[in-house]
């Protein structure tokens, strides 16, 4: 910029702070300029908005739409075709519902009308897509167009025509100091700048009735898809309804109960004291005696015993009076038995009764426990 421009620049911008700050008055402009202006003004921000929230209408996650505006960038700087397009609400829902009734199968009702559900949802989803396309078409591009040139283009004369002015306010406050046909020259284009930039707000505000029509396309697309997806959903609810009724009409399934498994809480040879696994009824072993499962259970705990003992006192030949009872304890058996020994073998001279064989472990430790109060005893007696 040449020394004339800057001096000129720093002129205005003189003036602008007189105006602002010391409260100098400018050139007034007549109300029907300033009225255009406010109009202007505020097409210019109704524009803005109703395409932010139009397609914030058409595209609701905000999310998606961050992405897709960052891949349709990534695509344009590659060279490459625009990126792939709104995912809609309609077909990811349509999308779960065809999934789950596959995997419910043909036999579930529900399953069925899950796939005619997810059906429907996918139609709406392309009703859905055909919407954005007609309304980006018809209604944002325009009213895009119109921001990014009419609206900028007033915008720039109206800004051009602003700093002529207080070019043309500051030499008219100086003037002697400055010659008059420096004052007549700036008057000249600022009166040039405002016919251009009122004739231009003039050409917009007339011709609006371009965003009528605009807004009418976006009308009109929106009964086309309404009336779309009320057709879709009026038979998807039309074959729910005959669905329903060919149910209710099929005769309903009784349940059968099936036999019930039972436990057998006999004692067994393979499980050591334990508990056998479930049975169904059929395949019930045979019920023993009690004398029996005694005989059985105590032959797993045969190390309390002498070798030898159960072969000349087997319980079955000894059979307790309880013959009801559900034995499961080994010290209840080891009663029920002795009570049934003959009080001969319990009396022989020499004989070893069943009781005192114990394991080596525990007898070792009985001993201990003996020697110990032994010991303690005789220190305590000792003077």
């Amino acid at each position: 910029m040449s020394v004339a421009g800057l001096k000129k620049q720093f002129h205005k911008a003189t003036q602008k702070v007189s105006e602002k700050v010391g409260g100098a008055e400018g050139t007034k402009l007549d109300e029907d300029f300033t009225e255009m202006e406010k109009k202007v003004d505020t097409t210019t921000r109704a524009v803005m908005d109703i395409m932010t929230k139009t397609t914030e209408y058409l595209q609701p996650n905000p999310a998606t739409r961050a992405k897709m505006s960052m891949m349709n960038s990534m695509s344009r700087i590659r060279g490459q075709e625009k990126g792939p397009g709104y995912t809609q609400t309609e077909a990811i829902l349509g999308e779960s519902m065809q999934r789950f009734g596959r995997e419910l199968g043909e036999e579930s009702n529900f399953g069925l009308a899950l796939i005619d559900a997810g059906e429907s949802m996918r139609e709406l989803a392309e009703v859905k897509d055909a919407l954005d396309m007609e309304v980006k078409q018809n209604f944002i591009d325009p009213l895009q167009n119109l921001h990014e040139k009419d609206l900028k283009e007033i915008q720039h004369h109206l800004k051009k025509m602003e700093g002529r002015r207080l070019d043309f306010d500051y030499k008219k406050k100086r003037q002697g100091k400055v010659t008059d046909d420096e004052i007549k020259q700036a008057l000249e284009k600022f009166d040039e700048s405002k016919d251009i930039a009122e004739l231009s707000m003039f050409n917009l505000l007339e011709s609006d009735i371009e965003q009528v029509s605009q807004l009418a396309a976006l009308v009109h697309a929106q009964v086309e898809y309404h009336t779309r997806a009320a057709e879709i959903l009026t038979q998807l609810c039309s074959k729910i309804d005959e669905r329903i009724k060919d149910c209710s009409s099929k005769p309903r399934k009784e349940y059968i109960a099936k036999p019930r498994t039972h436990l057998d809480f006999s004692i067994s040879e393979n499980h050591n004291g334990g508990i056998h696994s479930a049975r169904s009824p059929g395949a019930r072993s045979p019920a023993r005696s009690p004398g029996e499962t005694i005989y059985q259970h105590l032959l797993h705990h045969h190390r309390v015993f002498p070798l030898g003992f159960f072969s000349r006192h087997p319980p079955s030949l000894h059979p307790h009076p309880c013959t009801n009872a559900s034995v499961q304890s080994p010290m209840l058996c080891l009663t029920f038995v002795l009570l049934s020994l003959p009080q001969q073998d319990l009396q022989q001279p020499g004989h070893q009764p069943p009781w005192t064989s114990r394991p080596a472990a525990l007898s070792t430790t009985s001993t201990r426990k003996t020697r110990a109060s032994s010991a303690s005893k005789r220190a305590t007696s000792s003077p």
